[in-house]
Parts: structure tokens; C-alpha cells; sequence
């Protein structure tokens, strides 16, 4: 999470894919940060592959916030995430 952090900032990538589960600091502190950084980090869009449900609170209040969008990893295949990214890109 960190080093994802680390490099996000510096390559201001167009859209970034987040795992919630990730050594040194959670997907969820990531994106908090992300989100706190600057004019870049309050806009690029942010797909969170989690196995947490929809159901879950914490994830719930994360997205809630645009441009962010979950993807539950048990429920999706390779080409629902290629469809998600393609989607995310167009907007």
C-alpha cells in the first residue's frame, strides 16, 4: 500500500486498481491518503477489489465518494474486470 501510494503519486496513473489487503498499509488508508493529497488524487478513479460484501460499512463509506467503484473478487471474472477498467476510462 505504501509503495503503491508512493508510485501513484509520481505517476499519476489514469485509473488505479486497489486491493484492500496490502502489506505496510491497508487499501483503505491508501485510498484515504490518495483522496487527501491533491486536485489529481480527488479525481482519478479507484476500482477496490475486495471479498469484503457490499454489505460492509467501511466499504459502503468508501464508495460513496466518486470516483471510486468495488469490484467483489469471488463475483467477478477477467472480463468484468477488463469491462470495469474500459468503463472507468471512457468517463
Amino acid at each position: 500500500g505504501k509503495q503503491g501510494l508512493e508510485i501513484a503519486l509520481k505517476k499519476l496513473p489514469d485509473l488505479i486498481l486497489l486491493d484492500m489487503v496490502m502489506p505496510e498499509m491497508s487499501g483503505m488508508d491508501m485510498l484515504k491518503q490518495l483522496r487527501a493529497t491533491n486536485a489529481w488524487g480527488k479525481k482519478v478513479p479507484v476500482i477496490i477489489f475486495t471479498n469484503w460484501g457490499a454489505d460492509g460499512k467501511m466499504l459502503l463509506d468508501i464508495v460513496k465518494t466518486e470516483p471510486t467503484y468495488y469490484l467483489v473478487k469471488s463475483d467477478i471474472t477477467l472480463d468484468g474486470v477488463v469491462e470495469k477498467v474500459r468503463d472507468r476510462l471512457k468517463k
